[in-house]
């Protein structure tokens, strides 16, 4: 009875422990959400299971403890593994083609589309039937029409 008493008087200290480490652990999950995971690189470190994710949540949670805030240990992170690790990649001159290379690739196949569709349009115009073509193919449609069987 008195090892049941002593667990409780513990978990009753420790209460306002864990409710500091269940902020802390949620600021921890929201940031690593935001970041890739480098070996898995379709996850986010908060998703992720492989022992580098495991490290880089381990870190995060160190920069919290130390007081850092989001921004702060974002940069931490950018800083020692590049612009790689942040799903959503800054808008600068090293990302340019990230960012606009979808738009320019779809233009870019439109001009080709458009090119395409006015060479068909000239050679269908220029493979028209010459006037004497024309006369023979008149010829032909009139004869089996006389005699009415079907071409």
């Amino acid at each position: 009875m008195k090892r049941w008493w002593l667990a409780l008087l513990c978990a009753v200290i420790a209460l306002p422990s864990w409710a500091d480490n269940s902020a802390a652990e949620k600021r921890m999950l929201d940031i690593a959400a935001e970041l890739r995971c480098l070996v898995c690189q379709n996850e986010s470190i908060a998703a992720s299971r492989a022992d580098l994710a495991v490290d880089l949540r381990q870190q995060i949670r160190e920069q919290i403890q130390a007081g850092n805030s989001d921004a702060g240990i974002r940069s931490y992170m950018v800083d020692r593994y590049g612009d790689f690790i942040l799903y959503r990649t800054p808008l600068k001159p090293t990302t340019l083609l990230l960012w606009f290379g979808p738009m320019l690739l779809l233009a870019f196949g439109f001009m080709v589309l458009m090119v395409t569709l006015r060479r068909r349009k000239r050679n269908l115009i220029e493979a028209a039937l010459s006037d004497d073509e024309r006369k023979r193919a008149q010829a032909l449609l009139e004869q089996t029409t006389d005699t009415g069987t079907s071409p």
